[in-house]
C-alpha cells in the first residue's frame, strides 16, 4: 500500500503538463516548480521580475497550506532564473516569504523557462514529525 498522496489546490496554478503541483510521501511533500502564472486566468502576472518573483512564492505558499504546511517548513528550495542579473531581486522578495532559518537552497541560471516566465522555484517540505 502506498503511501503517496496528490497536492492540489485551485490556489495555485493548474498543471500545465504531466505532473502534481506536489505529492505528499509520509511527512515530506515534493513541491513542483512553480511558474508566475496567475491561478485564475493562467497567464504570467508581468514582466517584471519583482512581481514574478512574489507570485511565484504566493504559489508556493498555496500549495504548502494546501499539504498542511508552510513555507517555514520548506527544507530545500530551487530557484531557476532566465538572468541573474535578477538574483537580488529575487533574494529580497524571498526574504518577504521566508523567515530564519532560511531552507537550504541552489539558484541556477537556466536558458528558458515554460510560457516566457523568468522565475522558478520548486521544492522539498517536511511537516509534521
Amino acid at each position: 500500500m502506498s503511501n503517496k498522496a496528490v497536492i492540489n489546490t485551485d490556489q495555485a496554478p493548474a498543471a500545465i503538463g504531466p505532473y502534481s503541483q506536489a505529492i505528499k510521501a509520509g511527512n515530506t511533500v515534493y513541491l513542483s516548480g512553480q511558474i508566475p502564472l496567475d491561478p485564475a486566468t493562467m497567464v504570467i502576472v508581468s514582466d517584471d521580475i519583482e512581481a514574478q518573483a512574489r507570485q511565484v512564492f504566493t504559489n508556493l505558499r498555496a500549495v504548502c497550506e494546501e499539504a498542511a504546511g508552510t513555507l517555514q517548513d520548506v527544507v530545500k528550495l530551487n530557484l531557476y532564473l532566465v538572468d541573474l542579473e535578477n538574483f537580488a531581486v529575487v533574494n529580497e522578495v524571498m526574504e518577504e516569504f521566508f523567515e530564519k532559518p532560511f531552507p537550504a537552497r541552489a539558484a541556477v541560471g537556466v536558458k528558458a523557462l515554460p510560457k516566457g516566465a523568468q522565475f522558478e522555484a520548486e521544492g522539498i517540505m517536511v511537516i509534521g514529525d
